[in-house]
């Protein structure tokens, strides 16, 4: 699997977007949770549309049609809570089926939680509307792994 790029869907639909509340273990830090795009990495073989369809059907449980490349940008975050990436390609994509809930993290070992903690990786999914923040989490827009992005998707 091609860990060097993350491969990830903007699932919009009627001016909102869908995001998941993941659980996320830092090295040497305490769980955190976190607002993230769906999505992950590329299998041997798989075009990167397969990558998306699949991430987006095992994380949100949506079918999804992809649209277009929305962006593909290089960095790195400073945030440890974060998977040290360096390419994160985000695709548009439109909902073909219409109940999005929490999904699975097949490639999540249980053995990274220092906690022991039962809880799912991905413990909700919301849509937030895209042209008003104002009844966005706190947490989303204090955040600028997320929340920066997101700011560049609303202006398309």
């Amino acid at each position: 699997m091609n860990r060097q790029t993350r491969y990830q869907g903007a699932i919009i639909k009627d001016h909102h977007i869908l995001l998941l509340k993941q659980h996320v273990f830092p090295p040497g830090q305490p769980r955190r949770i976190v607002w993230l795009f769906p999505g992950g990495g590329i299998k041997l073989g798989e075009t990167e549309e397969e990558c998306v369809k699949r991430e987006m059907k095992e994380e949100t449980n949506l079918e999804v049609r992809v649209i277009s490349l929305l962006a593909d940008e290089m960095y790195t975050p400073e945030d440890p809570a974060y998977v040290l990436l360096k390419n994160y390609k985000t695709y548009h994509c439109k909902p073909l089926t219409s109940e999005a809930s929490p999904g699975s993290e097949p490639e999540y070992r249980p053995e990274v939680d220092p906690t022991g903690s039962r809880n799912p990786l991905i413990s909700e999914v919301k849509w937030f509307d895209l042209r008003n923040e104002a009844n966005w989490d706190t947490e989303l827009i204090n955040d600028p792994i997320i929340y920066i992005p997101l700011q560049r998707i609303r202006k398309k």
